[in-house]
């Protein structure tokens, strides 16, 4: 398997992109193109910085201060099996997990029927961000997401009940 994962930066002590210290890894890549992006220079799968993700694993582990692991992009969806890498080794670790994509978790659900890449990723994954940011629906004060139509779902429960899920914060 190739280890590698194509990033457009990393945030290595964040308080913003979930509870607590989080390390956030900012995927490069995305096709959504949300009109008001906060990081349309993600959008792009040519540029950022192809990294080894033994080593980014490695230096998450060795940080005790780090409560979590964020995943953002860019959309991570769009390189699900290198996230996926990444999502069950901070699991096994006990580190709680979140992810920011612009795919609602429905069509992910039914992505994940025939990618055995997304379904290991979403396996792994504590708390998914879904949906585009819309421009219209960006609100200030709004907790962990950028526009009111983005949900905070509990993925875990999601998957077991087979319905949206959402944490109220």
């Amino acid at each position: 398997m190739n280890k590698t994962v194509r990033l457009a930066g990393i945030a290595y002590e964040s308080l913003v992109n979930g509870p607590g210290m989080r390390r956030v890894f900012f995927a490069q890549g995305c096709k959504h193109k949300c009109e008001g992006c906060f990081n349309p220079e993600t959008h792009s799968f040519d540029d950022g910085e192809i990294m080894d993700m033994d080593n980014l694993i490695k230096d998450v582990l060795d940080n005790p201060m780090l409560k979590g692991v964020t995943f953002s992009g860019g959309d991570p969806i769009e390189q699900a099996h290198s996230f996926a890498y990444m999502a069950k080794a901070f699991k096994n670790s006990n580190l709680s997990i979140w992810c920011y994509t612009g795919y609602t978790f429905e069509e992910l659900l039914e992505a994940m029927k025939v990618d055995t890449s997304l379904r290991d990723f979403l396996n792994n994954i504590d708390v998914l961000v879904d949906g585009k940011f819309e421009i219209n629906n960006k609100k200030e004060g709004l907790k962990y997401k950028g526009s009111s139509n983005q949900r905070i779902i509990d993925v875990k429960e999601s998957l077991k009940q087979n319905k949206v899920v959402i944490i109220n914060l």
